[in-house]
């Protein structure tokens, strides 16, 4: 069975700091660029950070610019997410998801970019 499995998520105090992992099982996924998205109670769902295949491009929401760095171990097919200097505002369900178009070195910021999801991980900042 194709999965990809999120982890890391949980509840941490405002100022703190969590990472998130993302590993595949069932295919690869090393080839291709990755991305978290997060949703909160309410509203859409929005881009976090991604990362791309080869060169190590990443880029991030401007909300999370400073706090956040999206990476990746090709080796062990997992894609992480350090947070730090976390807000209550971050509180979501956190997704990571993986496109399979063959662009090397682009990172997809757009949710219709992305082919394949993560059933999430739950993020909960308290003030």
């Amino acid at each position: 069975q194709v999965q990809l499995v999120e982890s890391g998520g949980g509840l941490v105090q405002a100022g703190g700091s969590l990472r998130l992992s993302c590993a595949a099982s069932g295919r690869t996924f090393s080839r291709h660029a990755k991305g978290w998205f997060r949703q909160a109670p309410g509203k859409e769902r929005e881009f976090v950070a991604g990362i791309s295949w080869i060169g190590g491009n990443t880029r991030l929401a401007d909300s999370v610019k400073g706090r956040f760095t999206i990476s990746r171990d090709n080796a062990k097919d997992t894609v992480y997410l350090q947070m730090n200097s976390l807000k209550p505002e971050d509180t979501a369900v956190y997704y990571c998801a993986v496109d399979f178009a063959f662009n090397p070195e682009v990172v997809p910021t757009r949710e219709s970019q992305y082919d394949y999801w993560g059933q999430g991980t739950q993020v909960t900042v308290s003030s």
